[in-house]
């Protein structure tokens, strides 16, 4: 046996060879592990890539969809408060076609008494100043608004 041979078989040798095996072996692995992240991290973005794209995609109507439906609630609460002013406004044209409302409101308003009757009209001592642009027209007696309107025809011509 020659000294290469001897060399061969040493302990030493075959320590060296084993240390060289194994750490090529690592370094595969580890090269491996780092190609198999690197493919984790190139999916992982095309991922969050597509991902994006469909929000940004979907957004503008998913927007226009909630849009949609808050204008439908709103449209669908006026109909329901049209029909109701529309069952108000039926009842009191029932009302108004009873003669015994119609003659209670007619007097009421333009201050007319029955044959017989005395009307009064009773002044409050203290009023509460009010100008004329805040007073409702219905509130007040009949003849007063005529004369108002009298008055700002009067005003207008001269």
């Amino acid at each position: 046996m020659g000294a290469k041979d001897r060399d061969r078989f040493s302990t030493a040798t075959r320590l060296r060879l084993l240390g060289e095996q194994t750490a090529a072996r690592v370094y595969r692995s580890q090269t491996r592990r780092q190609a198999r992240r690197s493919r984790l991290t190139g999916r992982a973005a095309l991922l969050a890539l597509v991902l994006c794209s469909l929000i940004v995609a979907l957004a503008y109507p998913i927007r226009q969809y909630v849009a949609q439906r808050a204008e439908i609630e709103d449209l669908e609460r006026q109909r329901k408060q049209a029909r109701e002013r529309v069952e108000e406004l039926r009842d009191l044209k029932a009302r108004w076609k009873d003669d015994a409302y119609a003659e209670q409101r007619i007097r009421e308003r333009l201050h007319y008494v029955m044959p017989g009757e005395t009307g009064y009209i009773v002044i409050d001592p203290h009023p509460v100043k009010q100008t004329r642009t805040h007073e409702r027209a219905a509130d007040r007696p009949w003849y007063a608004n005529v004369w108002d309107g009298v008055d700002k025809a009067d005003r207008s011509d001269g």
